[in-house]
């Protein structure tokens, strides 16, 4: 399972996907409430453009994307049966934020993590800095899905 709060999906998030895609039989792509960031993107938007991102890129595998918003992420693990939790890790600074969770899961619920490197490419993009470019009317473009760029172009989107 390779959850997070892809508020917006990055080019650095489907690398990691295209990659566990490749590892397991099964990939379930879980878009999560992050508590402690105002969303730009609504939930089920996230969904879709996930979708259409793996879609657009080619990518292969049994993967399924949803979301999750009540209960611990381990409860959604023990519902699917999953046992591997998948994060994306660009600099140390993540390891030390998700060291903590990922033995908590595996205290809970026996489920492991395991970090996969980013292509050097999009080590240094993350949804915050995506979100504040675009905010400030910045292009996107190289580090979001088409899918995602166009979206965030449209004037008329709704939140």
């Amino acid at each position: 399972m390779a959850p997070g709060s892809f508020d917006p999906i990055t080019l650095g998030h489907l690398d990691v996907i295209d990659r566990a895609a490749g590892l397991f039989d099964e990939l379930h792509v879980l878009v999560v409430h992050n508590p402690d960031k105002v969303a730009l993107l609504p939930v089920a938007k996230r969904v879709e453009l996930i979708e259409k991102s793996i879609r657009d890129a080619g990518i292969k595998g049994d993967i399924r994307v949803t979301s999750w918003s009540v209960g611990l992420l381990v409860d959604y693990c023990t519902d699917v049966g999953a046992s591997v939790l998948v994060k994306g890790v660009r600099s140390q600074v993540d390891v030390a934020y998700e060291t903590p969770m990922a033995i908590i899961n595996r205290n809970l619920a026996k489920v492991e993590t395991i970090f996969l490197l980013p292509d050097p490419a999009h080590a240094h993009v993350s949804s915050s800095l995506v979100r504040q470019v675009a905010s400030l009317g910045g292009d996107v473009a190289p580090y979001v899905p088409a899918a995602v760029a166009e979206y965030l172009r449209t004037p008329e989107r709704s939140n």
